[in-house]
């Protein structure tokens, strides 16, 4: 399933974590891990800089500036890779205790962007980060640099939100399925997940049938009676609410049913669940109520273009809030198509009354 699995470290617990979960990863798929560390060399010396004119008077003595100057591009130029060279040893020793190869990348730039264009020029398959960094406060939800990773690649990738044991007890895979093919390849990687870090796998579907309830209680309020009568009103409300919301269900119905499909064939028992209402707040809901240790969504979903780059709004909204780990997936799958059973000739009835 992975051959390379790239590893962003920080020295920080959620990048210690990180790196727990991409060695058994790497021990399972016989995949080569990649440590990269990215130091900002530049920004400390141009802070640095900045800070001459304010040093006291004994310290902006030019013989004694110059010696500032120089201890400080030491610090720099060897300090900063050697912290670096540190933070990486760390992660190979983990990959030698579990005999796995080792790939190590330093670089001075701002964070964020040489991460995304190494990612970028790489061929690996997964990332694995920490969602925080050595600069989290206790109010902290996801770090800068990893937000602004994950929305600039399309490499698929693990989001280390808990600190907990990778192999502790408790905690299912939940995959929420749309209908998207990004969805329905998050269900495959979590099959295959489940199997690995031997936990079982729940699939969530989520329709919204109080949208356009709210829609046409706000529409009647500014149509004109005139307007009204080209919209027909009444008739459209109707459709909606006898045809089209319970057309919805058996769409999503059919959604999970092809998910359980897919899972028997993987030989794996998936419990499902369908739930009413916004998107990302009932998959959040459902996430505090059963406390799952990893949730897989689609980058994007349902309605965003196949070429679309960036995170979803429901992806955006469970990457930030959701408590457990969070699996972000790029890939793209089509499974058996389960048709929902919509009656036609019901809804074109519908239609012309």
């Amino acid at each position: 399933m992975y051959k390379k699995i790239y590893v962003p470290v920080d020295n920080s617990e959620h990048s210690h974590r990180a790196s727990d979960i991409a060695v058994m990863l790497g021990k399972k798929f016989g995949a080569t891990l990649v440590g990269s560390h990215v130091y900002a060399a530049q920004l400390h010396d141009y802070r640095f800089k900045q800070m001459e004119s304010g040093l006291p008077d004994k310290y902006r003595e030019e013989g004694r500036l110059d010696q500032q100057r120089q201890a400080h591009g030491s610090l720099i130029a060897t300090g900063l890779k050697l912290i670096s060279d540190s933070y990486l040893d760390v992660l190979e020793r983990k990959c030698q205790e579990a005999e796995l190869p080792f790939e190590r990348k330093i670089f001075d730039g701002r964070h964020y962007r040489v991460l995304v264009e190494d990612i970028q020029r790489s061929d690996c398959d997964l990332v694995v980060m920490g969602a925080l960094g050595m600069g989290a406060v206790k109010e902290s939800l996801i770090g800068s640099v990893c937000e602004r990773v994950v929305r600039r690649i399309t490499t698929d990738a693990l989001i280390v939100k808990s600190q907990s044991p990778v192999n502790g007890t408790g905690g299912a895979i939940v995959v929420a399925i749309d209908g998207s093919r990004r969805s329905f390849a998050g269900l495959k990687i979590a099959l295959g997940l489940a199997k690995v870090f031997e936990r079982s796998v729940e699939a969530v579907a989520v329709y919204d049938p109080y949208l356009h309830h709210s829609l046409f209680t706000e529409i009647v309020k500014v149509l004109s009676e005139q307007a009204a009568k080209v919209f027909r009103f009444a008739a459209q409300e109707r459709l909606h609410e006898e045809i089209i919301d319970k057309g919805l269900a058996k769409i999503y119905q059919s959604h999970l049913e092809c998910a359980a499909n897919v899972a028997e064939e993987d030989g794996v028992d998936l419990k499902v669940k369908l739930l009413t209402g916004k998107a990302f707040e009932k998959v959040l809901h459902y996430v505090h109520e059963t406390e799952p240790w990893l949730l897989v969504l689609g980058r994007c979903g349902m309605h965003s273009p196949e070429e679309e780059g960036d995170l979803g709004s429901n992806t955006e909204n469970l990457l930030r809030l959701a408590p457990c780990h969070v699996y972000l997936c790029g890939q793209r799958f089509s499974p058996p198509v389960v048709k929902a059973e919509i009656f036609h000739g019901e809804l074109q009835s519908k239609e012309a009354t």
